[in-house]
């Protein structure tokens, strides 16, 4: 038989998580992020659950051929916009929207020959430091591209870098509000931090909102919130099951480097889940998980393809039981992986990205 490891992608939580989010959108559209290969989800398992969703948002052209293959017609945007200068001609083949965050990418433009007109977003840099226009710059790099005959539309964007804890949103917003001051063209500026923390505002809203760890069931804003405090869903269940079962008497060790070792008499369980499956070789110690949906902890190092748990808590497990890594037990218990991630000094981001090529993947509640 196979190795019992299994990751589960679950359609009705995607759906569920894509309807919360609108809930907060209110009247704006809604850009379902697909980078990263949906998150570690898999663009083709999560196509249907979101396409529900006004447009999807993604980071290179192979996802975007990727979304136009499984028959999305409707926009896509390209986040960080194209790379060089033929990657223009499969934006115009393929209808793509584009950010332009740099004057390299302007000039781009200005040399693409085209009879389709393109729509690109135009990026501010309004504190996060990492791709856009200045605030000073900002108007003359409209200037230029409201010049150019390749380009029929602009629309207005910028990204927060504290929308999920204190300092908020209102200084980059503020930013941005004055360097687009009477100028054209739709705006989107909320993630998905923004649009579950800020969206009551009108100008966080804008025309569209991008939620990307949101749609998945993580909280952006993990640990001030969970994930459950906004309703979120979990999209992602990666379970295994119990290969041994081990009793240990105090003194004994667990593990690589003997970092665990019992203070007491002790019965842990051997899983079959390690770091070349994506699970975090950093989690130590403390790390929850379930056993048969009851939550107990790692003892030891993860090491590449088993880690070891406590069974106290779990005194009936044996050799079979199922263990829940993060998400949704059978008895629907859920561990969010927010928690694993914390306990591993990571985020819920990574540990979904980074799921491993050797994991089987089923697709739960597909229409």
């Amino acid at each position: 038989m196979p190795r019992p490891i299994q990751a589960t992608i679950h359609h009705e939580s995607l759906r569920h998580n894509l309807a919360r989010v609108r809930g907060f959108a209110q009247d704006a559209r809604v850009w379902a992020v697909v980078k990263a290969n949906a998150y570690g989800h898999g663009i083709e398992r999560v196509f249907d659950a979101l396409r529900a969703a006004d447009g999807f948002a993604l980071l290179d052209l192979a996802e975007a051929e990727r979304v136009r293959a499984l028959g999305w017609r409707g926009p896509i945007l390209l986040l960080e916009g194209v790379f060089e200068a033929r990657d223009l001609e499969l934006c115009s083949r393929l209808g793509l929207w584009h950010a332009v965050h740099c004057d390299a990418q302007i000039d781009m433009l200005a040399a693409h020959k085209t009879q389709v007109g393109h729509r690109v977003f135009l990026k501010m840099n309004s504190g996060m430091n990492r791709l856009g226009f200045t605030a000073e710059r900002f108007r003359s790099a409209w200037t230029r591209l409201d010049a150019l005959p390749q380009v029929e539309e602009i629309s207005l964007m910028t990204h927060f870098s504290d929308a999920d804890g204190p300092k908020g949103v209102a200084a980059q917003m503020a930013l941005f509000e004055h360097a687009a001051q009477d100028l054209p063209g739709e705006r989107s500026v909320a993630n998905s931090a923004a649009t579950l923390r800020h969206a009551d505002q009108p100008a966080v809203r804008g025309d569209w909102v991008r939620p990307g760890i949101a749609v998945y069931g993580s909280a952006p804003d993990h640990p001030a919130f969970d994930a459950a405090h906004w309703g979120l869903e979990p999209a992602m269940t990666l379970a295994s099951r119990l290969i041994s079962v081990q009793d240990l008497v105090p003194g004994d060790t667990v593990g690589y480097g003997s970092s665990f070792v019992a203070d007491a008499a002790l019965r842990i369980g051997v899983v079959a889940c390690g770091y070349a499956d994506g699970y975090p070789r950093h989690a130590g110690t403390g790390t929850p998980v379930l056993v048969d949906g009851v939550r107990t902890r790692l003892v030891g190092r993860v090491s590449m393809d088993m880690v070891t748990v406590d069974l106290t808590p779990v005194p009936q497990a044996q050799i079979g039981s199922e263990v829940t890594l993060w998400g949704r037990a059978a008895s629907g218990a859920v561990l969010p992986v927010d928690l694993v991630a914390q306990a591993a000094g990571t985020v819920g981001y990574e540990l979904m990205c980074a799921l491993a090529q050797r994991v089987p993947v089923v697709v739960d509640g597909a229409a």
